[in-house]
């Protein structure tokens, strides 16, 4: 499989017996259909997002990109409770692209996300 953002291959990488795809350059993850909830819950998980947050600023810039399984054009999705939180979501199978550093972010709600969402909302 091949990186949605920089096109470079991806690597298995297995939590608890849940494989998503990382990025072997820019440590980009891939989770198949609800496989980020899966492992939202359950401790340590975090492990996985080895990349650094000032990389997955750089790569969230750029948000046209395909599904690296269907290929067709991936929606940009907002978390509901971290709302600066942004990643990409495929329409058809499901599956879901965080850049190096968010699925971090998006496993804990911190008084940091509080004032994070409050900047985002001002966006809007």
């Amino acid at each position: 499989m091949q990186c949605p953002k920089c096109g470079h291959d991806m690597e298995k990488v297995t939590f608890e017996e849940v494989e998503v795809d990382r990025c072997k350059l820019c440590k980009g993850l891939w989770f198949d259909s609800l496989e980020h909830e899966t492992l939202r819950k359950r401790k340590g998980a975090e492990v996985i997002d080895v990349g650094h947050e000032e990389v997955g600023e750089l790569f969230n810039k750029e948000d046209n990109i395909d599904c690296p399984l269907c290929k067709v054009r991936m929606v940009r999705m907002v978390d509901r409770d971290q709302r600066h939180i942004w990643y990409e979501g495929c329409p058809e199978c499901f599956g879901v692209f965080f850049d190096s550093g968010e699925f971090r972010d998006f496993k804990f709600n911190t008084l940091l996300d509080f004032f994070r969402d409050l900047r985002a909302k001002e966006r809007d």
